[in-house]
């Protein structure tokens, strides 16, 4: 079998800072019509293929190389790289599957339930502020300040926390951009933003075992698994993983779903009509089409073949949630449509399948659902500002109108 390093393969530069919004579309597009299933990227080869992505995701060959972008970018001491160490996403076996079993009970479908009054309660303390019809940024006003009050509640924590529960999400979420990595300014906030955290969470920590509550932190204290209980240090670790996984990348995700129904009244019209039906299934279509994930790395820790094609240990391989998430649907997007019933990549698979990912559709769909029931009319007041696809593909600015 050759080697991905023998193949002849279109490049895609992934850490180009202008690959974001219809150039990022056109040049997924140009990539599946060669017909090929890989592609040459700077730091590795991209999967386009969702079959094949979901091999490279479930395999116990491969792991996440958090720890080679620490060693790439010379994070070798310091709050952050104590983070990435301790981070799930970069434990692997049975120390892995422990931590799984578990905080997986305190993050399940049943367990998220109970969040869902106060997002409302959220939503409708931030609607006044955007209902007069003015224009306004859906970025700054909703879902910025939703996803970060919505985990401060989940934690435990005062909801004046908010501000600084997202500015942490943001700086420590750049730990798996190389653009951001590589740039000696962020990597030095990154540092101090982690060693804020730490100070923050660990008094909070204590201060629940001594008073549990009815949230997260209080629920992972608890959480016992055949006798295993979680350390102090286990336990402020995962609070920083569901923070870092649950603020940032919602209020990104939230942002792309309004700017995609802005764009299609008609759409937003049916979601109005039904939200308690489509509101759930247009958050399901914009995880789908516009994924705030749309690359997933895997490091190969033996030798991998897959369609043919040998792996070698060391190589890296970037799976692309945009082209997966399109290999059974349409390249459209439409909330009504049925869609197939095997998973999208958004959120990863295997072992390492995102732990918040049930909170992030509640707060997907309880968000749009409450909008639609609210706004007659959603335009778009301006020219969205994007981020790039290296990382979190976020949305910085999104001018738009509601008709209430």
């Amino acid at each position: 079998m050759p080697l991905v390093t023998e193949l002849d393969l279109p490049e895609i530069d992934l850490n180009d800072p202008q690959l974001l919004g219809e150039r990022w579309h056109d040049a997924m597009r140009e990539l599946r019509a060669g017909g090929s299933w890989l592609a040459r990227a700077p730091l590795g080869t991209v999967v386009l293929d969702r079959a094949a992505g979901e091999q490279f995701l479930r395999t116990k060959s491969a792991i996440f190389p958090g720890l080679l972008l620490a060693q790439l970018f010379n994070v070798a001491d310091g709050p952050l790289h104590e983070q990435m160490v301790r981070n799930i996403i970069n434990i692997n076996g049975g120390d892995h599957s422990r931590l799984r079993s578990l905080v997986n009970p305190a993050l399940s479908p049943r367990a998220v339930e109970r969040y869902r009054p106060f997002m409302r309660e959220i939503l409708a303390d931030l609607w006044p502020a955007v209902s007069g019809g003015e224009r306004f940024d859906f970025v700054a006003e909703l879902a910025k300040p939703y996803p970060s009050r919505t985990i401060a509640r989940v934690m435990g924590a005062p909801e004046d926390d908010a501000p600084r529960l997202h500015d942490w999400s943001m700086w420590i979420q750049r730990q798996f951009d190389p653009i951001a990595l590589g740039d000696p300014q962020q990597l030095a906030t990154m540092q101090r933003k982690v060693a804020e955290f730490y100070a923050w969470v660990r008094p909070l920590i204590a201060r629940r075992r001594e008073t549990p509550s009815d949230d997260l932190i209080s629920s992972l204290i608890l959480a016992e698994e055949e006798g295993e209980r979680l350390s102090d240090v286990e336990l402020e670790n995962l609070v920083l993983n569901v923070l870092v996984g649950g603020v940032d990348t919602t209020q990104s995700q939230l942002a792309h779903a309004i700017r995609l129904l802005a764009e299609r009244p008609e759409q937003w019209a049916a979601l109005r009509a039904d939200p308690d039906d489509l509101a759930p299934r247009a958050a399901e279509e914009a995880l789908r089409y516009e994924p705030i994930t749309p690359l997933t790395a895997r490091l190969m820790v033996e030798p991998v073949e897959i369609n043919g094609v040998t792996f070698p240990e060391g190589s890296v391989v970037a799976i692309c949630a945009f082209t997966a998430n399109r290999d059974e649907a349409p390249d459209d997007f439409d909330i009504r449509a049925p869609r197939e019933t095997k998973r999208m990549l958004t959120f990863g698979a295997g072992i390492h399948y995102c732990v918040g990912a049930n909170l992030a559709r509640a707060e997907l769909g309880e968000a749009l659902a409450f909008l639609a029931r609210r706004a007659e009319r959603i335009e778009l007041a301006g020219e969205p500002v994007l981020q790039s696809v290296s990382g979190i593909y976020g949305v910085d600015e999104l001018p738009v109108r509601f008709s209430a």
